[in-house]
């Protein structure tokens, strides 16, 4: 083989190499978009960013709050349901931890609420009144994994929310609350999932 053959053959290797290099970020880039399409988002109230003794306090901060107490006002009914309808220990314990857990941040989300002066709503929303009339008409051995694929699902959402909000949050009364509210629901999500009646395959599913 001779010299020419050789290098002509390395600078077709140096191309290629190349151009994997530059179409390498364009894969990561479509992954990343597909990434950022589920991102964690939240509701913005158009209240902008104000100043507060906690710093300041920003639509995604106030829409956290009024989320942690939206989720306390039908997950704590669906923790009783489980506590008094379970069938087997796991979801009896699942219940007792939702009920606990719930019960703690709720009145964290009132107290920063009233704190920073964030309107709460008193009732579920028209999406979990409708969980927990599944939940009640749920017979017999319907309620145990209905239960289970409601409320882990519930918690994956809100999961990435919790994270965002504790990374990025300049008010301390919010931070503090995101803080105690991802160690409540990563708690709930371990005990949901020693149920053993979690269907993984569907939790993306709306």
């Amino acid at each position: 083989m001779s010299g020419r053959t050789i290098a002509t053959g390395l600078v077709v290797c140096a191309l290629a190499a190349t151009l994997a290099a530059l179409l390498l970020p364009v894969q990561l880039f479509g992954e990343n978009s597909a990434v950022a399409q589920s991102a964690p988002s939240w509701d913005d109230d158009g209240g902008g960013t104000v100043n507060t003794e906690y710093g300041p306090l920003t639509a995604m901060d106030r829409d956290f709050v009024r989320k942690v107490r939206l989720a306390g006002l039908w997950e704590l009914p669906a923790g009783r349901q489980a506590q008094e309808r379970g069938r087997s220990a796991a979801v009896k314990t699942a219940g007792n931890h939702l009920v606990m857990g719930h019960t703690e941040l709720d009145r964290r989300a009132i107290e920063a609420a009233r704190a920073l002066g964030i309107q709460l709503a008193n009732q579920p929303s028209d999406q979990q009144q409708g969980w927990l009339a599944q939940l009640s008409a749920a017979q017999g051995d319907e309620f145990e994994p209905l239960f289970a694929q409601l409320l882990r699902r519930a918690h994956g959402k809100v999961f990435g929310l919790v994270a965002l909000v504790r990374a990025q949050s300049e008010n301390t009364m919010v931070r503090s609350l995101a803080t105690r509210t991802n160690s409540v629901v990563l708690d709930h999500i371990t005990v949901l999932e020693k149920t053993g009646k979690v269907d993984f395959s569907t939790l993306n599913t709306s």
